[in-house]
């Protein structure tokens, strides 16, 4: 009998991601991490971008699978190390809106991811480069990088500091212009709320803003969003929540592999949640099929219909705790 030497894989955790509870992994990793499989190490994140400090020296230790434990800021830290390599990625969703790690379907707690882990089942995604800087998920342009912006420097994480600043935002917010050019050979003219490019379908906490969005499909969706009135917001954040936003006559989707962004001021974006400054005009390509990922083996077998109703009895019942905790 033939027994296959073990998988070394590092678990890069960041302890500020989303809520608190972090030093708790490692206890978690001890009990249902398949020991039979894997020799495993556990990297804590001491500052930004230590992140990818700790990926890059996997890949020159030879690590086989690197996790990113955190949020999708996390994710984009860790994974843009492992582009177009044979080094797998994993992912222990345990931030604010985990937006990858529910678009792939991947547990939102310690013991399902792990589990996930276990599975080793890998699939090929694509990720996409924007000026010198990659994302994996969502890059985005104007109101939704200014909520990223002030999230960012809000000291408590959840669904309601995000709520808290769209509101505080929202009404005095004034679209601006932009000028996109998809493939080369299409030019839109615009005035948006915001505009965003996504490789998955969504924000985090199940706002799908991108509802037909693919990783593996080498294309980028292109969401236009035109300001709604504010007594209309009740509406598209349903729509947001039962991925029908493309339904509505204020978002326009467009499919390209590749996307030049002009603006008229050099303003903040939103890279896979995170705030960053890049030059003014904005240049996306996708990367096809450039980062090897786990995910569960059976995550296209469900009834959509189902899954929409647990997503928005979840959410509802979320808002309620938030507010509850607000008002306390």
């Amino acid at each position: 009998m033939i027994i296959a030497p073990k998988q070394r894989i590092r678990f890069i955790v960041n302890p500020i991601a989303g809520h608190a509870g972090k030093e708790e992994f490692p206890a978690f990793v001890d009990r249902y991490l398949d020991h039979d499989r894997f020799d495993f190490e556990i990297c804590f994140t001491e500052r930004p971008l230590h992140a990818t400090e700790l990926a890059k020296e996997a890949l020159i230790e030879q690590v086989d699978v690197v996790v990113a434990v955190g949020g999708d800021g996390t994710i984009n830290e860790v994974a843009r190390c492992l582009i177009n390599t044979t080094t797998t990625f994993g992912i222990i969703p345990s931030g604010s809106g985990n937006g990858l790690a529910r678009h792939l379907n991947i547990p939102l707690n310690f013991e399902g991811a792990l589990d996930i882990i276990n599975q080793g089942h890998k699939v090929k995604i694509d990720t996409v480069n924007i000026n010198k800087e990659v994302f994996v998920s969502i890059a985005g342009v104007g109101f939704d990088a200014l909520v990223a912006k002030h999230f960012a420097k809000d000291p408590n994480r959840g669904f309601f500091t995000y709520f808290k600043i769209v509101a505080a935002r929202y009404p005095n917010y004034k679209p601006k212009k932009y000028t996109l050019i998809l493939d080369d050979n299409e030019t839109v003219e615009t005035e948006a709320l915001f505009i965003s490019l996504a490789n998955s379908n969504q924000f985090g906490y199940n706002t799908t803003i991108a509802p037909d969005a693919s990783l593996n499909d080498g294309m980028i969706d292109v969401c236009i969003v035109q300001k709604p009135f504010i007594f209309e917001m009740p509406l598209i954040i349903n729509l947001l929540f039962l991925k029908m936003i493309h339904k509505s006559k204020y978002v326009n989707i467009h499919k390209a592999k590749k996307v030049v962004l002009i603006r008229e001021k050099n303003r903040v974006i939103n890279l896979d949640g995170e705030p960053i400054k890049l030059q003014k005009d904005l240049v996306a390509e996708v990367n096809p099929l450039s980062l090897l990922v786990i995910i569960p083996k059976d995550n296209e077998d469900f009834n959509p219909t189902e899954v929409i109703l647990q997503t928005l009895s979840k959410t509802h019942q979320l808002i309620r705790s938030e507010i509850k905790k607000f008002i306390k």
